[in-house]
């Protein structure tokens, strides 16, 4: 699209176009550490000033193919003043400062965040407290793109804290709010490709021969320590199914997996397995032992119930091996006799 009459004319678009070139010749003396922040500022600056320009002047709609024209002639070695990226600059800036008593807050972390997480973000998220929860975790854990990517599109937000758990009245604050945010229900493990008829030692199986995914699906501060754990008491042997350390609760953490649905005397056997993992495993300046009890399908009540009357801090939530596809697409999905049969053919 040509250069607007109006544009050329305007005296107020050269003026501010003038300012921009000046503000961004100085961005560019600022240190290679402060870059990305202060990029970003500049950012939100300019996706406000755009909004407001957008409002108040009468430009024409070839506005933001000439800023970006006008911006890549005399910056050519910055990537980010395409038409597209404008419009996504934009686009940002409207999303948070649509809630004028949040945006100047979230602005101080949002520029600590790389431009392409932000896009991320803003794209997957539907509102802005879920918007900076991915923000602050981001932060918080130095994700990686794709690693942000995975976390929203599982529903990290929605899952965490949200296990039937009775850390309130089994741990001290802050130690109990910090384990009940560490807990998620479901957990997904999507990853896996187990038969139908698969039982708890294939589950096992599978999450350890896949530790990577579920140490990301657990969470920050998780770390493996082993399968079917042997632990001696009296005169019997029990075997514990994971076994993990949480760097940040400071405690053991022991994972028993249930292919069913949850009955209340797996509790109490998880209950036992905290008791022998503190007498034997825990040293001084760890913090009580945790379990998580994963099945397939929990009733919410029976599981607090169950919980109800034990002393050691456990977490009951479900698992999902694979998430559900609408009965629309599935009744699309050509069946394995269908399969078979279109091989049978080619051969």
């Amino acid at each position: 699209m040509g250069k607007p009459k109006s544009l050329q004319q305007s005296a107020d678009y050269q003026d501010w176009v003038i300012a921009l070139k000046t503000r961004l010749r100085s961005l560019q003396l600022k240190a290679a550490v402060a870059v990305n922040s202060a990029l970003l500022e500049f950012y939100w600056q300019l996706g406000a000033e755009i909004v407001e320009k957008q409002k108040t002047r009468r430009w024409g709609d070839g506005f933001l193919q000439q800023l970006s024209q006008d911006l890549r002639a005399e910056f050519p070695e910055l990537k980010g003043f395409s038409y597209r990226n404008l419009r996504s600059i934009r686009q940002w800036y409207l999303f948070y400062a649509a809630n004028e008593a949040n945006w100047q807050q979230a602005v101080a972390n949002l520029v600590l965040v790389p431009w392409g997480h932000n896009l991320v973000i803003i794209s997957k998220c539907k509102t802005q407290v879920e918007a900076l929860y991915y923000v602050n975790k981001t932060i918080e854990h130095g994700w990686s793109r794709n690693v942000l990517t995975h976390q929203i599109e599982s529903q990290l937000w929605q899952r965490e804290g949200k296990a039937v758990a009775n850390f309130a009245t089994t741990l001290p604050t802050p130690q109990s709010d910090l384990a009940q945010q560490t807990l998620k229900d479901p957990y997904i493990f999507d990853f896996l490709t187990l038969t139908s008829d698969y039982n708890e030692r294939d589950l096992e199986r599978g999450l350890v021969e896949h530790i990577t995914q579920v140490l990301l699906e657990l969470g920050a501060g998780f770390a493996y320590l082993g399968r079917q754990v042997p632990l001696q008491v009296g005169e019997r042997e029990f075997f514990l199914d994971l076994l993990f350390y949480h760097v940040q609760l400071h405690c053991y953490v022991v994972i028993e997996l249930k292919t069913g649905e949850f009955e209340p005397e797996h509790a109490g056997k998880l209950n036992f397995y905290l008791k022998a993992v503190d007498e034997q495993l825990r040293r001084e300046g760890d913090a009580p032992s945790m379990g998580l009890l994963l099945c397939k399908r929990r009733d919410r009540l029976v599981a607090e119930w169950a919980l109800s009357d034990i002393h050691k801090p456990i977490g009951i939530s479900e698992y999902q091996l694979m998430r559900e596809l609408p009965d629309e697409i599935q009744a699309s999905l050509p069946t394995i006799a269908q399969i078979e049969a279109q091989l049978s053919d080619l051969g």
